[in-house]
């Protein structure tokens, strides 16, 4: 299967537009991990355990993406557009939110 942020796949030929496919994906924050991200704030630098959790995160959407896509009989998905953001649980915590979208399509 061809995943690509691009709206054309130079060389294929896009037989049908199978519609709008999306995947979500969820992590909950955990005490030690925001601690040394509270950490960092202060001294500065990057946050690499959060790096990776959104990493991580990035490619399991990808891979829920082509599931779905594949289950509504595509053979490609282009268009593809990753998000991330947080949902706000109480106010001592958040849960990281990763989603990708893109169109299902079917690829002669």
């Amino acid at each position: 299967m061809i995943i690509t942020t691009t709206d054309v796949i130079q060389g294929a030929q896009i037989d049908a537009y199978l519609g709008i496919v999306t995947a979500e994906v969820v992590y909950g924050t955990n005490a030690l991990r925001d601690f040394f991200a509270g950490i960092r704030d202060i001294v500065g630098g990057r946050t690499g355990s959060y790096e990776q959790i959104f990493e991580k995160g990035q490619r399991e959407a990808i891979a829920e993406l082509q599931r779905r896509a594949q289950s509504m009989g595509a053979n490609g998905v282009i268009g593809v557009e990753i998000d991330t953001g947080t949902i706000n649980v109480d106010q001592k915590g958040a849960l990281l939110l990763i989603t990708a979208i893109g169109t299902a399509v079917k690829l002669r």
